[in-house]
């Protein structure tokens, strides 16, 4: 039996989608496949809300994140963790390296807020600051629109954003916030399989990153910026056609089929109706104001075993998330992103509820 997922990615995708993916190849030096890259790149910069450089890669949102503070950082990093994926940020910047400093929240659940970027900035010690969008570790969507007037006061600090589970299902707009690079991936809100990530580069951050050394090779930003512009949108590496085919249906739908807007409002119709039942039967992690749009991150107050949990959903074609690292059984996670349709949210909290009862 095929499960419907309700994990923070992989997302179920449309058959059309898939359908998609199996295209047949094409040469990826051919203008046929300059033009297919060119409809990706400006369909995303309408995703984004960006008129930045969109760069692609064959890795999940992790290769860009490694590479964006790897390039961009020529003197200190400040990394903010509000869980799970905010670690990792620093643990990519000390494993290469970088000096970096992690700021971490004081709770599970609580987010980064704009006074404690302000006052870590104001000591000049830093160049690059990181910030996680949406933490799907704890449920917490950071409040990037106020976080973005601080660092507008420091004109030479290159802002990375990691949307991986955001963008798509959320209004990220990026040359609004000021975000030098933005990250995503495809296994998340844009509702396709995992393999492809994407972000939007400034010509800040671009000429940032032609002032450090030691850039690597295949993931080097200044080598791909420059080579889509000397190349008509084409990359020195051989790309993944199938997932770019994949890509390019899928920007076709959501931007000219649902709309970008329409889009934002079912997720957050989705994430409404998900708060309302967990409020109801259990707790949530993060504070009202800063509750993630794409998915919910629930205090297990009852002490449910989660993994018979999804058993039981298992064996009705339902599957959720336990929750993550040290918030393992003490929570647990229901996604609501990508093409996930009200119904089938009711329909999964309906099969919640009468397990709920056997207990």
């Amino acid at each position: 039996m095929r499960k419907k997922l309700f994990i923070p990615g992989p997302v179920d995708v449309r058959e059309e989608v898939l359908k998609a993916m199996g295209t047949q190849m094409i040469s990826h030096r051919s203008k046929e496949a300059s033009a297919l890259q060119k409809r990706m790149h400006d369909g995303m910069q309408k995703v984004f809300g960006t008129k930045n450089m969109m760069i692609f890669s064959t890795t999940s949102g992790s290769g860009l994140m490694e590479s964006s503070i790897k390039c961009c950082t020529a003197k200190r990093a400040a990394v903010f963790s509000v869980g799970s994926f905010g670690d990792r940020w620093a643990n990519m910047g000390t494993s290469n390296g970088i000096p970096t400093d992690m700021f971490t929240v004081k709770n599970p659940g609580d987010a980064t807020m704009p006074d404690e970027v302000d006052k870590v900035l104001a000591t000049g010690k830093y160049d690059v600051v990181t910030v996680t969008h949406n933490e799907t570790s704890s449920g917490v969507m950071n409040p990037c629109g106020e976080i973005s007037k601080v660092i507008k006061k420091y004109p030479d600090v290159v802002w990375l954003v990691d949307a991986v589970s955001s963008m798509g299902g959320v209004k990220v707009p990026v040359d609004e916030w000021g975000i030098d690079v933005c990250i995503t991936s495809t296994q998340k809100s844009l509702g396709l399989p995992p393999g492809l990530s994407t972000a939007s580069i400034s010509e800040k951050a671009y000429n940032r990153a032609k002032t450090v050394k030691n850039r690597g090779y295949y993931l080097d930003l200044v080598q791909i910026y420059d080579f889509i512009v000397k190349n008509d949108h084409q990359y020195l590496a051989t790309p993944s056609l199938a997932h770019y085919f994949a890509l390019d249906a899928q920007l076709d739908y959501i931007l000219n089929v649902e709309g970008l807007e329409n889009r934002y409002k079912r997720h957050a119709e989705m994430a409404t109706v998900v708060r309302d039942w967990a409020t109801k039967n259990f707790e949530l992690l993060a504070a009202p104001e800063y509750r993630s749009n794409t998915l919910t991150v629930i205090k297990n107050t009852k002490g449910i075993s989660v993994g018979d949990l999804n058993k039981y959903l298992g064996e009705r074609g339902f599957v959720i998330a336990n929750g993550y690292g040290a918030l393992k059984e003490k929570t647990f996670r229901i996604a609501h992103m990508a093409d996930t349709k009200m119904e089938t949210v009711k329909e999964l909290l309906g099969h919640i509820d009468d397990f709920l009862k056997t207990l």
